[in-house]
């Protein structure tokens, strides 16, 4: 791909447990004027994924996805709104964010034809896939007067939102155009509300701030690094980029998204930096910091593994990038060498005396230097940050390629879901306590078969940062 082609350039029916409804007809996607640029298909080549990386990733997204889709959908989704659509059931992220990464993960396997059709059609569901994908977004209070089951403009809405926007980019031509224009709107409300902020805030003047800790030391948000908020609204910033490149907004929005990057992993050498990165020069704009100089940070009050993986969000935006033709902010790979060696070499003291690293070598198993608040099994969530880190060069400061890791971690993921015929992965709360445990693996095999799709293309690597 060429680099002038970046847009940073650029821009200077329904299915029940046992039942199947028809999706009402719609407006055709003609008859409504849309700023969304459609993925260009025939500029992408095939990914047969036959690669030892991509059978692994393609496993674990086909179980995810035939249980998402199937039995998880079909015992969740019981009754509809007297619109026609799915009745959601709240406005939280249970209601929300859960089925936004279960159409992520769906519409990625359906589209890029690995879909498991063992225990559901394609055909079936691809309806219930679109079901998600348009309700979420009417129920977008950009579509959606009703404060009963209007959601959005909240502190993870963005994310959300990214979510279910990816989902219907990869399915654009088989959504209506009314629910094209749903969508749309969706993305463009949230977008915009974080174009509001500043090199404090991050939405108007007020509230949400995108640091923990302040220039002159104090602490914020003591123990809550503010790496993860930043890195997913940027996440939508960048989508809304990559999908709507010539939208009236599209540069305030490309402008933020850099800012944003950079705010999330900041750290105290970034502050007397003069190197300007996506022309922002790090000593003059940044106002705080978010992770440590040995590329460790501090969430729910300690040192944590877990959301040290944050910086996969980062990284995605050279796929979302590469959907679109174009080249993905090289602000979003800052720091991520020093994060990933951290994991790898930095070394912990036990209680014991000896010292260790939170990677232990030749295992999947994961060293937490003050414990793990969420539970006992993640090895889906390193194996996915493995891979993009691969796949992006930003392992070069460790002692182990990320690769070898990338192994280890998702070969574990599939031994977990090899103990089950429908394809989930957990036995319980103990092994992962967050409750759209399942939909979150999914989401994360979705955005690795992306990324593996786009960086090993036949065509060449559709990945590129400017």
């Amino acid at each position: 791909m060429n680099p002038t082609h970046s847009l940073r350039t650029a821009l200077a029916g329904f299915v029940l447990a046992a039942a199947v409804v028809c999706v009402p007809a719609a407006t055709p996607a003609s008859a409504l004027p849309s700023d969304v640029q459609p993925i260009d298909w025939t500029q992408l080549g095939s990914y047969p994924a036959g690669d030892p990386a991509g059978v692994r990733t393609k496993q674990i997204l086909q179980n995810s996805a035939r249980y998402l889709i199937g039995p998880k959908y079909a015992a969740t989704y019981t009754a509809y709104a007297a619109d026609g659509y799915l009745n959601l059931g709240g406005t939280d992220e249970a209601a929300v964010r859960y089925p936004a990464m279960t159409a992520l993960t769906v519409a990625t396997a359906l589209k890029l034809n690995v879909y498991d059709p063992r225990n559901l059609s394609a055909a079936n569901a691809t309806i219930r896939e679109m079901n998600l994908i348009r309700t979420i977004a009417a129920r977008h209070k950009a579509n959606n007067t009703n404060p009963a089951t209007a959601w959005g403009h909240g502190w993870q809405t963005a994310l959300w939102t990214y979510y279910d926007g990816l989902a219907a980019w990869l399915m654009w031509d088989q959504l209506s155009g009314t629910d094209q224009a749903k969508v749309e709107a969706m993305i463009v409300d949230e977008a915009d509300r974080l174009t509001t902020g500043n090199d404090v805030y991050l939405v108007g003047t007020g509230g949400d701030q995108l640091y923990m800790t302040r220039r002159d030391g104090s602490v914020v948000t003591p123990g809550d690094s503010k790496a993860e908020e930043d890195g997913w609204n940027a996440g939508l910033l960048g989508l809304a980029g990559a999908m709507m490149p010539q939208h009236p907004h599209a540069a305030a929005w490309t402008t933020r998204n850099d800012q944003l990057l950079l705010a999330a992993s900041a750290r105290p050498a970034d502050l007397t930096s003069n190197t300007p990165i996506n022309g922002i020069v790090p000593a003059t704009w940044l106002k705080g910091t978010n992770i440590a100089n040995d590329g460790t940070l501090v969430n729910h009050g300690i040192i944590h593994p877990l959301y040290m993986l944050a910086f996969d969000q980062s990284l995605h935006q050279g796929m979302t990038s590469g959907l679109a033709g174009a080249c993905g902010p090289v602000v979003a790979k800052h720091n991520v060498e020093v994060v990933y060696d951290a994991l790898v070499d930095k070394g912990f003291t036990k209680t014991d005396g000896t010292t260790t690293t939170i990677y232990q070598p030749g295992s999947a198993n994961i060293y937490y230097p003050q414990g793990n608040d969420w539970g006992t099994q993640f090895p889906a969530y390193f194996g996915a940050f493995d891979l993009v880190v691969s796949l992006d060069g930003q392992d070069t400061l460790a002692s182990t390629s990320a690769s070898t890791w990338e192994a280890l971690h998702d070969n574990a993921e599939i031994a977990l879901q090899n103990r089950f015929t429908d394809g989930h992965t957990y036995a319980g709360s103990a092994e992962n306590s967050y409750g759209g445990a399942e939909q979150r693996i999914g989401s994360l095999a979705a955005q690795s078969f992306l990324n593996l799709y786009l960086v090993r293309n036949a065509t060449g690597s559709k990945v590129c940062w400017s």
